[in-house]
């Protein structure tokens, strides 16, 4: 349900991005031509070069008609050229591949962006975080536990110690023992 409801933004942001991508690529390339001085349509039924050659000029490769680009609105409307037949700035691309691959792109983009935020902001931040009150009240008494029974431990061993002691079980270390022979 939530990857379903993420499809739909990323759908409904796509076109407006892609728009805007093909713009800010478009632009600067568009600009370095030839400046506005020719009417558009004095270059239909010639070549898509040519009619590019203008900036403000879109060629439309279906009916071969070079026509003022509208500047209003991002994307030409269907009723002057379809998206697949549109071309601007350039003759091998067309507006329809372009949105696609600038969606595609920026999808991309945006996904590895989501994903990098994550992982700095919660995973690094739990991994970098001081242990809490909590942990650090378990560890002492965890640490207190070994201790006290480090000492039961060592008082155990003299008790036993003193038993063996008592009735005789107690190997001392004498260096003048007996030697045996066999």
């Amino acid at each position: 349900m939530a990857s379903g409801g993420a499809r739909g933004l990323t759908a409904r942001w796509a076109l407006p991005f892609g728009g805007f991508a093909l713009l800010l690529i478009l632009l600067p390339a568009a600009a370095a031509q030839q400046p506005l001085g020719t009417a558009c349509s004095q270059n239909s039924n010639r070549t898509c070069e040519e009619c590019l050659k203008n900036v403000s000029c879109l060629w439309c490769s279906t009916n071969k008609v070079c026509m003022d680009y509208p500047v209003r609105k991002i994307l030409p409307p269907g009723s002057l050229c379809k998206l697949s037949a549109a071309r601007w700035g350039v003759c091998w691309v067309n507006f329809e591949a372009l949105i696609i691959a600038m969606s595609a792109v920026g999808g991309s983009l945006l996904l590895s962006l989501a994903v990098c935020c994550c992982y700095c902001c919660c995973y690094k931040r739990k991994k970098s975080r001081k242990p809490d009150k909590s942990e650090e009240k378990a560890i002492r008494e965890r640490e207190e536990r070994r201790i006290r029974q480090e000492e039961r431990r060592a008082e155990m061993k003299s008790r036993h110690d003193e038993i063996r002691k008592k009735y005789g079980l107690f190997k001392e270390e004498n260096p003048y023992a007996r030697f045996e022979n066999n």
